[in-house]
Parts: structure tokens; sequence; C-alpha cells
């Protein structure tokens, strides 16, 4: 019997309230992973409110008639299990990881705050005021933060991922209890979210258990998605930051790209091969070329992220080595990614790296967390459950022609950001 391709090899069923359900089988341990995906993300915030779904994640957790604030997580821990939840530019996830004994438990808590989240303000405001304090630690304390977030707004000039997932400053402090609500009955019905589980369970013994608990929720008539369309862009922008507490400058370029599911997809694939060989790791091609090689830079590397609904980007960095210049280390980096747009990538090393790759993902398959992460990703990005097993074959479908097609749509300057950071004095 030949090898079924595919990397999860999933079960698939919708409930009759239109929530989509995934399982993958693993029984090493009796263990599941549950994650409820809701397709909306930071990308989606109403205007004047960026960051507002991150804010409403972290409202999840604060009670239902049935679960009082700050109970959910703490139960989670009673029963043996852990939970977290986060927020990308295209979704908002809550998951558990737990035995399998207790996953109806979790379900029936999951599916209480998806339908009956109580608000009130003394809840509210202070955790708004832990939202301003995070933007604080992790961004407006940050230089390279800083740098990345300022980058990201002019990477796009129309397009809503140019919002901070986790919002501006002076947004978050506008947010009020009827904004979060609003957004809240707007979209988290469960004809716009996806369960997906993975471990020591079948499709079979779940769908009673995800019918009792979640297919007991009405509809809420949730709208499509509607995204602002990114026009042409037809020059480079260029930034520096400069900053005191800057201890290393850098050099970074961004470029606009195709997704796996936006405009010219042909070309993500390739990409994501093409970016594997060339930005990740110490074996990476500029790494080698600038750290090891040249003797310019203390590192190098770069990017692609490919799951996204949207046209995404693909960056590349630099920081050199004391008493090289950053002019010098970018006319490197370029002469590097010129080279690869003239010449594509060397057949053995293309060979190399599609091996490596479809080799860790066949090590992922042992992951319950990375199966949920990939396929709630995924599916809320525009991609379906066969899309997504269709990942190993047209990984290894990737040639050298397909290289040097999707390298000259993506280093093109005209789409390209790039970002400076200098120390001050």
């Amino acid at each position: 019997m030949p090898p079924r391709r595919g990397l999860f090899h999933p079960s698939t069923f919708t409930l009759d309230n239109g929530m989509q359900v995934v399982v993958v089988e693993n029984h090493r341990a009796p263990v599941v992973a549950h994650w409820v995906w809701y397709k909306v993300g930071c990308a989606d915030s109403p205007i004047g409110k960026s960051g507002l779904p991150h804010f409403l994640e972290h409202l999840m957790f604060k009670g239902t008639d049935k679960i009082p604030p700050g109970a959910f997580s703490k139960e989670v821990a009673r029963q043996g299990g852990n939970d977290n939840a986060q927020t990308s530019l295209d979704y908002t996830a809550y998951f558990q990881l737990i035995a399998k004994d207790r996953l109806p438990l979790m379900m029936e808590m999951e599916a209480d705050r998806m339908a009956n989240l109580r608000l009130v303000d003394e809840i509210v405001y202070p955790e708004r005021d832990v939202i301003v304090e995070e933007r604080r630690q992790r961004i407006d304390n940050d230089p390279g933060a800083q740098l990345a977030e300022q980058m990201g707004a002019l990477q796009y000039l129309h397009h809503p991922y140019r919002l901070p997932v986790i919002g501006w400053m002076h947004e978050i402090q506008s947010y009020t209890r009827e904004d979060a609500l609003a957004f809240y009955e707007r979209w988290y019905g469960p004809e716009n979210a996806i369960l997906v589980i993975a471990g020591d369970i079948t499709a079979d013994e779940l769908r009673p258990l995800a019918e009792a608990s979640y297919g007991r929720l009405q509809r809420r008539g949730t709208p499509e998605r509607v995204r602002l369309a990114e026009p042409p862009q037809l020059a480079e922008r260029r930034i520096e930051l400069v900053d005191e507490r800057v201890g290393q400058p850098l050099v970074m370029r961004s470029y606009l790209v195709p997704s796996f599911a936006s405009a010219g997809s042909d070309h993500a694939y390739a990409l994501e091969v093409l970016m594997e060989w060339l930005g990740s790791g110490g074996t990476a091609e500029l790494y080698r070329e600038l750290v090891i090689e040249q003797g310019i830079a203390a590192n190098a590397g770069g990017f692609y992220r490919g799951v996204a609904l949207d046209p995404t980007m693909l960056r590349v960095y630099v920081v050199p080595r004391p008493g090289v210049s950053l002019d010098t280390v970018e006319a490197a980096m370029d002469a590097v990614l010129d080279r690869v747009v003239r010449d594509g990538m060397p057949d053995e090393a293309l060979a190399r790296v599609q091996k490596r790759m479809l080799a860790e993902a066949v090590y992922d398959r042992d992951s319950l967390m990375g199966a949920s992460r990939y396929f709630g990703a995924c599916l809320c990005s525009g991609l379906t459950v066969e899309d997504a097993e269709a990942w190993p074959e047209r990984i290894a479908a990737v040639d050298g022609a397909a290289i040097r097609a999707a390298a000259a749509v993506a280093f093109d300057r005209r789409q390209a950001v790039t970002g400076r950071l200098l120390q001050a004095g």
C-alpha cells in the first residue's frame, strides 16, 4: 500500500451552527490539546480602536455567570492542565492542554465564555491599564520593537496589517466596555470559530462532546471579513530610529510579498523554501556570507510569514560587527539578494533544504500543540484543510525556476521598507 500523503491526516466535520471541527489523532498519551480559534484578528480592529481584539482576548478570562472573574485559568490548573491565548493580525485563539478525561469540562467552559461573557467597568478599565503597561514594556521600552512597528506601519500604505497587534497607545487608552462587548457580539459566534483538537481522541468520540457543548450555541450572524486593498507600491521607503538605549545597530529590510492565500500565492511555497535557505539559522546563506565568509557582521538572517490572509512581509536583517558601518553591511546584504535574483538557489542547496523542511515536518507530527497551531492558523488565514495537508508535496515540487521567479517578485525595492537602528551620540 503506498504511504498516505499529507502531514497530520485529520478528520473534520461541521456542527449545525456552522462551527468547524478538526481532529488530529495522536494516541501516545491520554492528553489532548483543545483550541478554539476565531477568524478575527487585529487587522479587523474597528477604526480608531487598533488592538481591540487583543484587549478582548484578555477580557475573555474575566468571567461569566457560571465562572467568576479570574477563575477560568485557576480551574484549568486545578484539573491538572494549562491554558493561554494569543492574538495575531488574522486570528484570536484560546487553548488548554489537558488530560483526555477532563476535555468535556474544558469544552463546557470554553463554550460558556463564547456565548455568555459578562463585563463590568470595575473589571474592564483596570485590564485596560494592564494593556497600557504591556505596551510600554514590550514596545515603548524596546528600540528594536519600535523600529519593527514603525516599519510595519510604513510597509502598508492602506491595508490594516499596518496596525500593531497590541494597538497604538492613544487608541488603547480610548477603549470602553461598550467597545469590547460590541466586538465580542459581532465576531464571537460559533459560525466564526474553529475547534481544533489534537491528541488521544477520535472524531467519533469527539462529535457527541462537541454537539453537547458548542453545538447548543446559536449563530450570531457574523459578517464576512472585509479588508481594505493595498494600492500599488511605487517607491522604497527608508527610516532611521536613533535611541540612546541601542546597544547594537542593525539594518533591516522588509518586502511586501504574496502569502499562501493572497494574489500571487503560486510563489509562496518557493518563498518559504528560499527563506529557509537564505535566512534561517547559523547555516543560512546570509549568515554564511556576511558573518563567516566576509566577517563584517555579528548576525544576519531573515524570515517569511506566509500564513496570512492578505499580502504579507518578508524581512532580512544584518547586525554589523563593531567598527563596521551600516552602509557596508547593507551593501553586502544587497549583493547577496541581487545574486539570488540573478542566479536563484544552487540545486544542491535546494535539495538539501527541501529534505530538511520535510524531515522537520515529520517530527512536528509528535507535537499536539504544533498540530493545533498549524491547522488553526491556516484555516483562519484563508486556507483549507486540504491546503494544509498538501504542504509537503507543494514544498517538494519547488524547483530552481520557481525559486528564481519568486525571488524576482519578492526582492522588488519599490515594495520595500529599509530600517536602520542607530545609537544616539
